[in-house]
């Protein structure tokens, strides 16, 4: 599936990976493509991964998993999250949509690749097709590697933003000798290098760390009042953990003279829109504007 690019600014186009379905969105069709292949092809019924309180993976996942006829289990982050899936709109449309939700503590949850933890889930679940957090792995970042076309051959700068690093992978993989490929990540630490190193091919990208806000999850007033404003000035919706933060930094180096005049730039907006009710209710809880 490809969409085209709508422009923004005399430099700015979008492409907008967000409307290839409300839930299974962007980067995570991507991701799921060739995995949910991978599944059916050896016979496994069953989708096993994991995720936090609102993961947009969760809830692409689970919604995949119904319309493809196979089962889903969603190993969740943090035990207290249980007895609060009613009021929690990721992982409510997760159940809804035939997910089995099994949490764990935030201390279970740091050995998830491990080994044993591994066997244990094994024992417990029995055959299933095993999907790391995010999605990110070799299939996804082959999904990935299908956002860009020939079209987009006339951009000089690719820019997306960064969580577990497949999707920045497959443009880099994807992305001409001419371009470069900018990272915003949306959570702090030098380890994403690592982790895009392991799948990329090319060595034109950076990653811009000047705005994740503090951390994943996190975020300022300022941010919002940019989400707000980029949708009523372009009736384009922002999430505000990842592409509210890519855009808020491109228009940042924008006025900042980071890119030549004569420049294009593609925006990739990767989707997980379905997060932001969740953030909308954190943000009442603390007083703030709300994400409209």
């Amino acid at each position: 599936m490809n969409l085209e690019s709508i422009q923004i600014d005399s430099q700015v186009f979008i492409k907008p990976e967000y409307l290839i379905h409300p839930f299974i969105s962007g980067n995570k069709y991507r991701k799921l493509k060739y995995n949910i292949e991978a599944a059916k092809s050896q016979k496994k019924s069953t989708l096993l991964t994991f995720g936090g309180a609102y993961s947009n993976h969760i809830a692409a996942v689970a919604y995949a998993g119904k319309i493809k006829g196979l089962q889903t289990i969603g190993i969740i982050r943090g035990e207290e999250l249980e007895s609060k899936v009613a009021t929690n709109p990721t992982l409510k449309l997760a159940q809804s949509c035939g997910m089995q939700l099994k949490f764990i503590s935030r201390e279970d949850y740091r050995n998830k690749a491990k080994p044993v933890f591994l066997e244990g889930l094994k024992s417990e679940f029995d055959d299933f097709y095993l999907l790391p957090e995010g999605g990110t792995n070799s299939l996804a970042v082959k999904g990935c590697e299908e956002i860009l076309t020939e079209k987009d051959a006339q951009f000089d700068f690719i820019c997306c933003s960064v969580g577990t690093g497949g999707t920045i992978s497959g443009l880099i993989n994807a992305s001409k000798k001419h371009q470069k490929v900018l990272g915003f990540p949306a959570l702090k630490g030098d380890f994403l290098k690592q982790d895009v190193r392991k799948f990329a091919k090319q060595d034109n990208w950076e990653l811009i760390d000047d705005y994740h806000f503090g951390g994943y999850g996190k975020i300022k007033p300022e941010l919002i009042t940019f989400i707000n404003n980029f949708k009523a000035d372009y009736k384009i919706p922002l999430d505000p953990i990842y592409t509210g933060k890519m855009m808020y930094g491109i228009f940042d180096l924008l006025r900042k003279g980071f890119f030549p005049n004569d420049s294009k730039l593609l925006a990739i907006h990767t989707g997980g829109l379905q997060g932001i009710e969740g953030m909308n209710l954190k943000l009442k809880q603390k007083g703030w504007p709300i994400i409209e």
